[in-house]
Parts: C-alpha cells; structure tokens; sequence
C-alpha cells in the first residue's frame, strides 16, 4: 500500500482545527451538564457520606458520589446488570455530548468510518474486580460470572460507546490515573489533527468508590478524614488541607474537524487549540519539584497554539487538596506564568465535587469551556487560608466572579508524574 501523496485531502499539509460540537457530564453536583455548571457556579458541595458501601471501617468516609444515576435511557435492564458501573457512567455522558451535537442514535456508513472514540478511566471496572475477587475467594473460580473480565477491564468502556453509537474510527482507552481525561481529549484532538477522523468521542469516566479503593488510597494517606465535615472537607491550595475526597462522574465531549461541522451546521461551543503532554520522570505518587513537568506539558501546548503566557487569562487547575500537590501546582503557575500570573484567575472545581480521578480532566475540560461561554469563573470553596506558596496569585474564593475569558488553560496531572495541559478558546466566527 503506497503512502497518500500530500495533495490527498485525507492528509493535511497544516494541522485541521478542531472544535467542540456537544459535551455530557455526571458528577456529585449533577446528572447533566447544566445542573453540574449551576451547583459550580453556586459554590454548592456534593460531597457526603458514602452510601456505595458501608464506610464504618474505613478512615475516610466521604465522597463525591454520582446521586439518583439511572443508565435506562441508554441500556435495557439485561446490558445495566452486564456493564460495569465506570461503563454505564461514560455512555450516558456520551450519548449527552452526541445528543447535543445533533447526532443521530447511531452512526453509518462513511461518517461511522470517519468518527473515533478515545475514552479513558483510570481504575476501570473496579466494582466487577472486587465483586468477581469475592466471589472467587468465597465460592469458587467455578462462580465467577461470564463478564467478569469484559465488565472489568478498561478498555471497554471506549468499545462500548462505538458497539453502542456506531463509530468505527479509531477507538482506544487512555489509562494514566488523574491525567487519563486530559490525555483523551488531547490525543483525540491529534487524531482530527492528522485527518485520521472527523470527529472524536473523547472524554473518562470513573466509578470507583468501593471500600478496596478507598481503603487503598487511605492507607497512603492521600485521602481527607474530615467526615464530621463532608462539604468542607475538600480545600485545594488551603493550608488546612489534609488530602483529596474521591470522587465519580464521567465527561464526554464531541470534538470535530472545523469545515466538517460547518458543513452539518453544528453549534460550536469553544475551539480546542493546544495540548501538551509531559512525565515528570521523578516519583510515582510526589510531582517533580517546583511542578516542572506540568510547566512543560503548558508550554507545549502554548506553542501549539502559538500563544504566549500573557495571552491566557484563566487557569482550571488540577489542585486536589493534597499538600505537595497543589504546592507543585502553584509554583508551576509562578514559573509559567512569570510577570503575568498575577493576571490569571486560578480555580479547582474539585472543591466541590472531589477527585473523579480518570475522569477529572475531562470533566474540568467541560467547566472551563463553560467558563469561556459564560465569562464566569466558579469559585474555590473551602479555601479560606490560602497556602503562602501562592502569594500574588489570583485564587477565586468564596463566590463566582464575572470575567470575561477569550483563552483558558486546563491542567490534569496523575500518579506515576504524568502531566497534560488543555488550551480552549472562545468560539467566533
């Protein structure tokens, strides 16, 4: 098979441009996008005692979790008991982001060829692990159920939105822990790029609020154990923070090649127009000191976009209430922001929803395009003593603020020093 020659017009002389066309979101603030952004831009918490399981052992006994979640618009009753419940989260927020862009139940022909979908989650089906773990321990392997493994590993929630919607472009899972939405978003945005697709399913998706998880994440001491205090327990860059509160959701986005909507007359939402992606190369749970990896992952996707740092006026940012890392974080914004970072308006919506771990990069995608379209920053809740490192820099706090916000940066960083930056920018034509 001979290499496409540069005049073919599947092969771009200049990377495409690409916009966002339809989003979908879940979290412990709201089943939609809309009554997630208003309990944002209320500065309302939706953390409060776990009721997944029974937490009575665990020192931390608070999350974020997903309230009143019904998939029945999406699955049957037979597929709802087949599918893990990371799964059932990312296809209804998909099938959201579709709904809004105007596109059909399912997709055919060249426009199914022609549509990808890379969807990540950072744990996987880790309620059918610990369920199917049980039951071999307790009754057997011969008990072990037939979906087992395809309800458990993590892949297959990207295989079944396309199984689901239609699409049979590219489509892969991202797994790097609290980076995995970023990377979604940002390697879907590459594929439209390159003219490998159209339009891209992107986004992640979590559900991993179980005891062995939580537990885990407890024994490392990274998790808060204000559970006399479930709303104010989550305190990015307070310096009376004492570790992240988990959390569950999932956020989808339609990302699509700029002619290509034109052509079908979508709304467009905001344009994608940088991603950088970084390893720190340093510890497996700490940031690099002085945040230096998230400082490249931004100055990537700066010059992807061909912007300076003076050019962005907003920065969503990973902050998860732990104490070196949101430490990292603000030195980072120091570092690549220099003169201008007192000019940025900075905000952690983990506040209020906690930490959706896999999922956490493209929710917060999803609130700062929000951000962009409705020159309205949400606030930091929970931030009333504001950590030293971040002397001169502009933390939102208390209630949202009016801005207007042309250009946005979205951070996500993950265990293991995995980093990537998001650049959106208001949609004009």
């Amino acid at each position: 098979m001979t290499e496409p020659r540069r005049s073919d017009p599947d092969w771009p002389a200049t990377p495409r441009r690409v916009v966002v066309t339809g989003m979908g979101m879940l979290t412990a603030l709201g089943n939609d996008v809309p009554t997630t952004w208003a309990g944002m831009v209320a500065g309302r918490s939706g953390v409060a005692e776990i009721t997944l399981f029974d937490p009575s052992r665990l020192g931390c006994r608070i999350a974020g979790e997903v309230k009143d979640f019904d998939a029945s618009g999406v699955l049957d009753k037979k597929d709802m008991r087949r599918f893990d419940r990371y799964i059932q989260l990312g296809l209804v927020a998909a099938r959201q982001a579709m709904d809004q862009a105007g596109l059909p139940a399912r997709l055919e022909g060249r426009e199914a060829e022609r549509t990808g979908v890379i969807f990540g989650t950072g744990l996987g089906g880790v309620g059918t692990l610990v369920d199917g773990i049980s039951i071999n321990a307790l009754r057997g392997p011969d008990r072990i159920s037939p979906f087992f493994i395809p309800m458990g590993i993590p892949n297959v929630g990207a295989g079944q939105i396309a199984i689901s919607f239609g699409m049979t472009g590219p489509n892969f899972t991202t797994v790097s822990a609290c980076a995995t939405g970023g990377h979604a978003i940002g390697e879907a945005w590459e594929t439209i790029r390159r003219a490998d697709a159209e339009m891209m399913i992107a986004g992640g998706a979590e559900a991993g609020i179980r005891e062995p998880l939580v537990g885990g994440f407890d024994s490392m001491h990274a998790l808060s154990r204000r559970n006399d205090d479930p709303a104010g327990a989550s305190r990015p860059f307070d310096q009376g923070r004492d570790g992240f509160v988990p959390g569950e959701g999932s956020g989808a986005v339609v990302l699509e090649e700029l002619e290509h909507a034109r052509a079908r007359g979508a709304t467009i939402f905001a344009e994608l127009i940088g991603y950088g992606a970084t390893a720190d190369a340093s510890h497996i749970t700490l940031p690099a000191p002085g945040g230096i990896g998230a400082v490249r992952a931004a100055q990537r996707a700066m010059r992807k976009a061909g912007l300076e740092p003076r050019d962005i006026v907003h920065v969503n940012a990973h902050a998860t209430s732990t104490p070196e890392g949101d430490k990292a974080e603000l030195q980072a914004i120091h570092t690549i922001f220099g003169d201008h970072a007192g000019s940025v308006t900075l905000t952690s919506n983990k506040s209020m929803i906690g930490h959706t771990l896999g999922a956490a990069g493209a929710i917060e995608a999803i609130v700062t395009i929000q951000t962009i379209r409705e020159s309205c920053v949400p606030p930091t809740i929970n931030l009333v003593a504001p950590d030293p490192v971040g002397a001169g820099l502009d933390l939102v706090t208390g209630a949202a603020r009016t801005q207007n916000v042309p250009l946005a940066l979205s951070n996500s960083f993950g265990f293991g020093g995995q980093n990537t930056a998001l650049i959106l920018r208001r949609w004009t034509e």
